[in-house]
């Protein structure tokens, strides 16, 4: 078992593009990320987005830290091997960014649920995913 788990970091190392094994790697971890398909009134998608969430003990209730538009599949959440959760990496600039979710939801939905959280917590008042830059 341990073989074939070599055998596939291996083969995913060598099989991501250089940019995807960037040294400047900047990772987060949140409770939740939501893939939400923005739909129309046809039903018809025009966009989807990536919502990074943490449970607030607090509010009791999930609140946004962060939103994503996916630009290209490879921006897609990826469930990790040995069950850490999922994956979300893209290339912001020179530096590879990276967020593990403990869990995952997808979601169609007319309303944007980022601007729906924002009733709830204001964006002044988010926990920002990444230190600034």
């Amino acid at each position: 078992m341990a073989l074939i788990l070599s055998l596939a970091a291996i083969f995913t190392a060598a099989t991501l593009p250089a940019s995807h094994r960037s040294p400047s790697t900047t990772r987060a971890k949140v409770d939740l990320v939501e893939l939400n398909h923005f739909l129309d009134d046809h039903g018809r998608e025009v966009f989807r987005q990536v919502v990074f969430y943490d449970w607030s003990r607090r509010n009791r209730q999930f609140e946004v830290r962060a939103w994503r538009l996916i630009k290209d599949p490879s921006q897609l959440p990826r469930r990790q091997f040995g069950g850490d959760g999922y994956l979300i990496r893209w290339q912001d600039k020179s530096n590879t960014r990276e967020v593990i979710a403990g869990a995952m939801r997808e979601t169609w939905s007319q309303q944007d649920p980022e601007r729906v959280n924002r009733k709830l917590l204001p964006e002044s008042q988010r926990r920002p995913l990444w230190s600034q830059d």
